[in-house]
């Protein structure tokens, strides 16, 4: 899809799906396209080649002009389209934003074992293609 911001997001990950639905519900204007990775229509060369491993290890982007984020930045980037951009305010905060990252790159490495779900290897062996 041009000229819309790529949201990849796990569709197996119980509040990552939460995350995304509201986000789709406050999307009115259309401006996201979210894709789960864990379709099998998924194909990481559709997307700047980021692999199921890759994109299960961070959330990613990718920009409409081709640049890819991750992380909290996805998560503010896509607030700040759907018109609640305040809420990622804090990552503004010149002390706070090296914190917030920390956390999340903390939730990011143990989501899959906090959810109760398989580790990335068992994952892997049915769905990385690469």
């Amino acid at each position: 899809m041009q000229n819309k911001f790529i949201f990849l997001f796990d569709g197996g990950c119980p509040l990552c799906l939460r995350e995304t639905n509201f986000l789709k519900r406050k999307d009115a204007l259309n401006k996201i396209n979210f894709v789960d990775i864990n379709d099998d229509k998924y194909k990481p060369f559709q997307f700047k080649d980021i692999s199921y491993r890759e994109a299960m290890s961070n959330l990613h982007g990718i920009l409409e002009n081709g640049d890819i984020i991750k992380g909290l930045d996805v998560l503010a980037y896509s607030y700040e389209l759907v018109g609640l951009g305040w809420v990622y305010y804090p990552l503004k905060i010149e002390f706070l934003a090296p914190f917030l990252r920390f956390f999340y790159q903390y939730w990011a490495k143990y989501r899959l074992k906090i959810t109760g779900r398989s580790n990335i290897e068992k994952l892997c062996t049915s769905e990385c293609k690469q």
